[in-house]
């Protein structure tokens, strides 16, 4: 058998419908991880529908519950070959977001597979149960061409709170630090860089939420008695704000940006350009952001700031008052290399400096998603894409790190393992929104990219060493 032999095997597994009557099954359980009601279909999800096929391949399996939180339990599985040969970590994550099932349009459920030519809809056919479930049918397929023997040892992590913000996935992996040891990480999530680019990225940039609140009287005052008497809290929000990020996206505190770009990360940016936007993506604002860099550069190697919601007085129903406070919802996106610990106090010293102290600098609640990202210049890097080309015939897109947020950190750092991420998504698929879907073609690809992968880690040569 061969690596033909194996690609020959995907494809026709897509093609006759595998792959569709599996991820119909899984879009059908609600693990949403923000309802706490949910627990039972999360348990489910993973002993019911993923473990049996595990099992089926060679795997042992194991459910842990999550040593921080009541719900969002972990899969851990593992298939051992020889000590002699190099082993994979994978991960996905099984929880979905809510599934607003009121917004979907006419014809459609989030909880229900429905194909319409090349879209595929259901609540977690893009985030992230179509693209684990992806890597698991390619594998399948894989040692089902070779038999007993796979070439590597594996495992695999399957969490199901990564939508609440993985909660004690850190302290998992720390725990089982030594049964999740392995040489090598690959996951898929996040968007391809454009639907038909295939896509290998190796980190993710980090985020971290704050609020800014200004909080000056109990109640609201008539503004026709009081205006011109009163400060108005939306306007010193407002000014507090436009000190942070000026007029034209540009952020004015030099603590909160990063120290540079570096080489290698700027070498594999210069090559790449925004895809031209398609039908429901808005349009790229040319001058908006660092100057001096390019559009590619500003949201994969730069620091944002972003004003998620602003409030003050009652929006819904506005009356002629004077209110008395405001609060507004912020985020900064970083790269690696800044430490988000120094981010509020740099804001409030920036705001003292500035006679705006009246400013309360506030962290927000959920969990900080570190930045973090593996070298460029790595031999395993070099490696995957290589791998991919030989699938495709075509390079593959390089990305040094995603613009978004995953839990990488915990593989990189706690875990000390190179990460490499192969999306199959594209950044149109409304994930985390109603109507979210996946892409046909993607998938097809993206079954033949994994199986291509899974069979030259099986082979010795053009390998890098594992340790």
């Amino acid at each position: 058998m061969t690596r033909a032999t194996a690609m020959e095997q995907v494809t026709r597994a897509f093609d006759e419908g595998c792959y569709q009557a599996l991820l119909a099954s899984a879009v059908a359980y609600r693990t949403e991880s923000q309802d706490p009601q949910r627990e039972p279909e999360q348990f489910a999800y993973l002993q019911a529908f993923i473990a049996p096929r595990l099992a089926a391949m060679g795997f042992d399996c194991r459910v842990h519950p999550n040593p921080v939180a009541e719900s969002c339990p972990f899969l851990v599985a593992e298939r051992f070959e020889s000590a002699d040969l190099p082993t994979l970590l994978m991960y996905g994550h099984g929880d979905v977001v809510r599934g607003y099932d009121q917004q979907w349009r006419e014809g459609l459920s989030p909880w229900q597979l429905v194909c319409e030519g090349e879209r595929w809809y259901g609540r977690g056919t893009a985030d992230n149960k179509g693209q684990h479930l992806i890597n698991l049918l390619a594998l399948d397929e894989v040692i089902r061409v070779r038999g007993s023997r796979l070439g590597f040892n594996l495992k695999l992590l399957l969490e199901m709170g990564e939508e609440a913000g993985s909660p004690g996935l850190r302290e998992f992996c720390e725990a089982q630090r030594d049964a999740l040891a392995a040489d090598l990480f690959v996951a898929s999530d996040g968007p391809r860089f454009a639907a038909a680019q295939p896509t290998l990225f190796l980190g993710c940039r980090g985020g971290c939420n704050f609020e800014l609140r200004v909080k000056l009287r109990e109640g609201a005052h008539h503004s026709g008695n009081w205006g011109g008497l009163l400060r108005n809290p939306g306007i010193l929000l407002a000014h507090a704000l436009a000190s942070l990020v000026d007029d034209k996206g540009r952020l004015q505190v030099e603590a909160l940006k990063p120290r540079g770009i570096p080489d290698a990360v700027r070498r594999t940016l210069a090559q790449l350009e925004l895809p031209e936007s398609i039908a429901g993506e808005p349009e790229v604002d040319a001058d908006w952001g660092e100057p001096g860099l390019t559009p590619v550069e500003r949201v994969f190697g730069w620091n944002t700031l972003e004003v998620l919601a602003f409030k003050t007085g009652n929006p819904e129903a506005p009356v002629g008052a004077i209110p008395g406070q405001a609060v507004a919802h912020c985020q900064i996106r970083f790269v690696p290399g800044c430490d988000h610990r120094t981010f509020l106090p740099a804001i409030r010293e920036h705001l003292r400096q500035r006679g705006l102290d009246y400013v309360e600098v506030m962290e927000a609640g959920g969990e900080v998603m570190h930045a973090s990202r593996l070298d460029p210049d790595d031999p395993w890097v070099r490696w995957a894409l290589d791998s991919m080309q030989r699938t495709l015939g075509r390079p593959a897109t390089l990305l040094p790190n995603l613009g978004g947020s995953l839990p990488n950190e915990v593989f990189a750092e706690v875990l000390g393992l190179p990460t490499l991420w192969i999306p199959h998504s594209y950044p149109g698929c409304s994930q985390h929104a109603a109507n979210e879907h996946m892409l046909a073609p993607v998938v097809r690809e993206g079954l033949q990219v994994m199986a291509g992968l899974f069979w030259d880690l099986g082979e010795r040569e053009g390998r890098p060493e594992h340790g």
